[in-house]
């Protein structure tokens, strides 16, 4: 599932490490390539991928390989799954589409999905949208194993509109199970986010993501699910982190949360498409979003640290990480200093690259 914020903890990134095979294809080893090696050897992921924006530019590294044990090595252009990094991208077409005025900010679920097909609980009713991003509606963390598992399948094959529809009415019929306005990380929120932007502008969220998002910033790798196909090794794989080892995950329907997870996090893109993300958060274009709805995103409400989808730290940076179990990321932005750094390993080893990840993006621009 896409993984819970933790706190950061400070280290030192070691000096770059000699030469490793598979290093992405790069035809000079620049900082953020140097980093990728280093860290190859230091969480013991087949791959890394790195990007670093500074000012107006922006580099990547990319080392290892796409599958452990191979010898297919990753290359710049490879596709990366982010986890729950794409709940900033959520929260984006949210701002997106309150900018344009097809839905609002503080417009209610029982407003937005009151036909939903169960009944709403009481205490949900007026839960606004800014609170599900946000975290504060108090909703269950995640829909329940069973329901889970029938939402389960290929999103080719799937009405994934509707799935979202159902997890949202599921949620949404549950107490609460924590106070209205009390910090609780709900992936379920999101999902519910993503139901009521459906609702209002009458599309998928998947295709509000290619036309508000993707397509408006460029990021021409970005789609959804694993990357890849099925036993052709055309992209990274995935690994399940075990007792004998990294296992690799064949993409497909078990590579992946179920599709209609989607706005809590299914997105995979590429180094590059990544980069262009960050920098869009550094510039604040307003030809994407008025300078009210760039700062909403990047302001937490009163009190706490938690902006839609960007946990901010008491410095100013944003962060957040996220894994689908198979995969780990992280992406930090210095918006005073005007830098980013993106993390990223295809490794579900979630006791390991945390620590190694988080040390890094504490002396990445020294």
């Amino acid at each position: 599932m896409p993984s819970l914020p933790s706190r950061p903890c400070a280290a030192h990134v070691p000096p770059a490490a000699p030469a490793v095979p598979g290093t992405g294809g790069a035809a000079a080893r620049g900082p953020a390539q140097s980093l990728a090696e280093t860290l190859l050897s230091e969480t013991g992921a087949p791959a890394v991928g790195v990007v670093f924006v500074e000012g107006g530019t922006m580099s990547t590294g990319a080392a290892g390989l796409r599958r452990v044990g191979g010898d297919t090595a990753v290359t710049q252009g490879d596709l990366w799954h982010i986890g729950s990094l794409g709940k900033a991208m959520t929260a984006f077409l949210v701002a997106r589409l309150v900018a344009a005025g097809r839905i609002g900010s503080d417009d209610t679920v029982r407003q937005v999905l009151g036909d939903v097909p169960q009944a709403i609980h009481p205490a949900m009713q007026d839960v606004t949208l800014a609170e599900l991003l946000t975290h504060l509606s108090g909703m269950v963390a995640n829909l329940g194993l069973l329901s889970t598992l029938r939402l389960a399948g290929d999103r080719a094959a799937r009405d994934v509109m509707a799935d979202r529809r159902v997890y949202a009415a599921r949620v949404l019929g549950r107490a609460p199970a924590g106070e209205r306005g009390a910090f609780l990380y709900s992936n379920a929120g999101y999902v519910v986010a993503g139901a009521m932007l459906e609702a209002a502008a009458g599309a998928g969220w998947e295709n509000l993501m290619a036309r508000e998002v993707f397509g408006p910033l460029g990021m021409t790798g970005a789609g959804f699910g694993a990357p890849g196909h099925a036993g052709a090794l055309d992209q990274p794989l995935g690994h399940r982190a075990g007792l004998w080892g990294l296992r690799a995950v064949q993409p497909g329907p078990r590579a992946d949360n179920i599709p209609a997870l989607g706005p809590a996090g299914t997105v995979h893109l590429s180094l590059g498409d990544m980069g262009r993300w960050l920098r869009a958060h550094l510039d604040r274009d307003p030809a994407l979003l008025p300078p009210r709805g760039w700062a909403r995103l990047h302001t937490p409400p009163v009190g706490g640290d938690y902006a839609p989808g960007w946990v901010v730290r008491p410095d100013g940076r944003l962060w957040h990480n996220g894994s689908n179990t198979y995969w780990y990321a992280e992406a930090t932005i210095w918006p005073d200093a005007g830098r980013a750094l993106f993390l990223v390993a295809n490794s579900g080893d979630l006791k390991r690259l945390p620590k190694v990840f988080e040390a890094a993006a504490e002396r990445a621009f020294d």
